[in-house]
């Protein structure tokens, strides 16, 4: 059973929920395993805790770009996978969303509508240079991290 502990982790769950694709599971998935958002100082450092950056295997002068880390959370960022898909499609604000979209502050709004413009643009972009879906999900998922992280602490208690 899923249940928000506090009236502030509630708020927070609220607000991640503005972002297209972050349901009230993968809002709360996010919120436990990545706690407060302020921990992190930048989008990049929460990008790898959640294993959504690059492996580099180099050495002297040759530089070697990998796969995904995969070293960090792995339910949150299988969670925000997962969520990413629904940016294959316009950027749109639903019924559902609407409704989640009522009583949030508009800087919170603001960062969703954006995020969502952003994302359903890159995640075309990617598709047409030819990369294959699941390369393009985790793209997407990283940097939809970037924007759950502005809207984390836009709305994180002080």
């Amino acid at each position: 059973m899923i249940a928000c502990t506090s009236a502030s982790m509630a708020r927070v769950v609220e607000a991640y929920q503005a972002m297209r694709g972050a349901s009230f599971l993968v809002a709360v998935i996010f919120a436990d395993e990545i706690g407060d958002v302020r921990r992190f100082d930048t989008p990049p450092q929460l990008m790898a805790f959640l294993g959504l950056v690059p492996g580099e295997r180099s050495t002297g002068d040759t530089v070697r770009r990998s796969s995904l880390t995969l070293a960090g959370n792995r339910r949150a960022r299988r969670a925000l996978v997962e969520a990413a898909w629904t940016y294959r499609y316009p950027a749109r604000v639903s019924e559902a969303l609407r409704v989640r979209l009522e009583g949030l502050p508009k800087a919170v709004r603001d960062i969703a509508w954006k995020g969502q413009v952003r994302l359903c643009a890159r995640y075309r972009r990617l598709s047409a240079a030819g990369k294959k879906p699941p390369v393009v999900a985790a793209a997407i998922a990283r940097e939809m991290a970037a924007f759950l992280w502005a809207i984390g602490r836009e709305v994180a208690p002080s």
